[in-house]
């Protein structure tokens, strides 16, 4: 059985794509593989695919999954997989294109009728805000400018006391038909926007359109977890609809700074943490920051930079997990800089007995009675070394 293809990479968009960008994107390449319109032997298996993926992508709730958790998210909810490739609602030909055509076409699909409400659009924000806000969860304002209803008529269009009457281009039915090739449509009519009703004495603050631009501050409420990626929704707090219509929904999409030591892959986080020669050749206890405070950590004699130290449950607590990652540290141990005369002799001496010999009583150099290799690493490296120029020379 083929492998899944990531749904971002079906439908061509990226992971941040908007609504309108992802239907759009379905309808282009539903439009191309239909098995009704493309006789293409892979062209049912290629529709299928692009269905699911819409099926997931197209509502927030399972794309949230999807975007945590991949595949394992939305198992089972995609319904193009392996079965009816119209996805579970079952939807046919004629269902899908007039939807796929209508708005083409500006308008609904051929047999329908009657007025229609044009809701106002969705629309997205990005909001940048630190690590710490992101894992504890905080409350923040923003302010947007979008259409909101007209205060003055209500959402209505008219002034007051002025009642709506019936558009005159398509008799109240919010549609017109057009004609293309062998298949006949209904377009929204370009004189009332759908709505089937013009507004004759309009609302001189809106115009007749029943909104007017304004900016406004909301409340955004963040749960605790968030990562880069993730979505808000709030309900209604897009833009208005024409003539009273429902508003769209306000996306709030997160991007979480970069942080002065931590570094988050998930739920882990990462930190680096410098020690001193002594310490990590003797060994010693040095405090490592976390997310909670500073935590004490005992170095073992002898560590090597590049060390790993995992701390259990000192990374983050998503939102769709309880149980919080880990916190990895890794040692680098730091050359100290900035040296005296006294601190540099007393280096060479030291250098002086690891290359082979041990400092006396009296500060001078001896020969050890036995051996001992104080540089494993440096050794190994160097033998390689010889090796290698020597299989050269042969």
């Amino acid at each position: 059985m083929a492998q899944k293809r990531d749904y971002y990479e079906v439908l061509g968009v990226s992971k941040t794509a908007s609504e309108d960008e992802i239907k759009h994107a379905f309808k282009r390449l539903a439009i191309k593989y239909h098995p009704d319109r493309n006789k293409a032997p892979d062209a049912a298996a290629k529709f299928s695919e692009i269905n699911e993926a819409y099926q997931v992508l197209s509502d927030p709730q399972k794309r949230a999954a999807y975007d945590q958790m991949g595949f394992a998210g939305v198992d089972g909810s995609a319904g193009g997989a392996g079965g009816n490739p119209f996805g579970a609602g079952g939807a046919d030909f004629n269902d899908i294109f007039g939807d796929i055509f209508g708005d083409i076409f500006g308008g609904a699909a051929r047999g329908s009728s009657g007025p229609r409400s044009v809701p106002g659009r969705d629309m997205q924000v990005r909001l940048a805000i630190s690590l710490e806000e992101a894992v504890r969860g905080i409350t923040r304002k923003i302010r947007i400018t979008t259409y909101v209803k007209c205060p003055t008529c209500g959402g209505s269009g008219g002034k007051a006391g002025s009642k709506p009457e019936p558009c005159p281009h398509c008799h109240g039915t919010g549609q017109i038909h057009a004609r293309q090739g062998f298949m006949s449509f209904s377009q929204t009519c370009p004189n009332c926007h759908g709505t089937g009703q013009i507004v004759s004495n309009p609302c001189p603050d809106c115009s007749g359109t029943g909104r007017v631009k304004k900016t406004k501050t909301l409340q955004v409420n963040i749960p605790a977890g968030v990562d880069t990626g993730d979505r808000l929704r709030l309900s209604g707090e897009g833009e208005a609809g024409l003539n009273g219509a429902p508003a769209g929904d306000l996306y709030v999409a997160f991007e979480i700074k970069p942080h002065e030591i931590f570094k988050r892959d998930g739920n882990d986080l990462y930190c680096e943490v410098p020690i001193s020669y002594a310490t990590a050749a003797l060994g010693g206890e040095i405090e490592v920051p976390t997310l909670d405070g500073r935590l004490k950590v005992r170095i073992p004699a002898e560590t090597q930079t590049g060390k790993v130290m995992r701390l259990s449950g000192k990374g983050v607590r998503s939102l769709n997990t309880a149980v919080p990652g880990n916190l990895y540290c890794k040692v680098v141990v730091e050359t100290p800089v900035n040296l005296n005369a006294e601190q540099k002799e007393l280096l060479r001496k030291l250098e002086a007995s690891l290359n082979g010999g041990d400092i006396s009583s009296e500060g001078g150099v001896s020969k050890p009675s036995g051996k001992v290799d104080h540089k494993p690493k440096s050794t190994g490296f160097m033998k390689n070394v010889r090796k290698f120029f020597d299989d050269l020379s042969k």
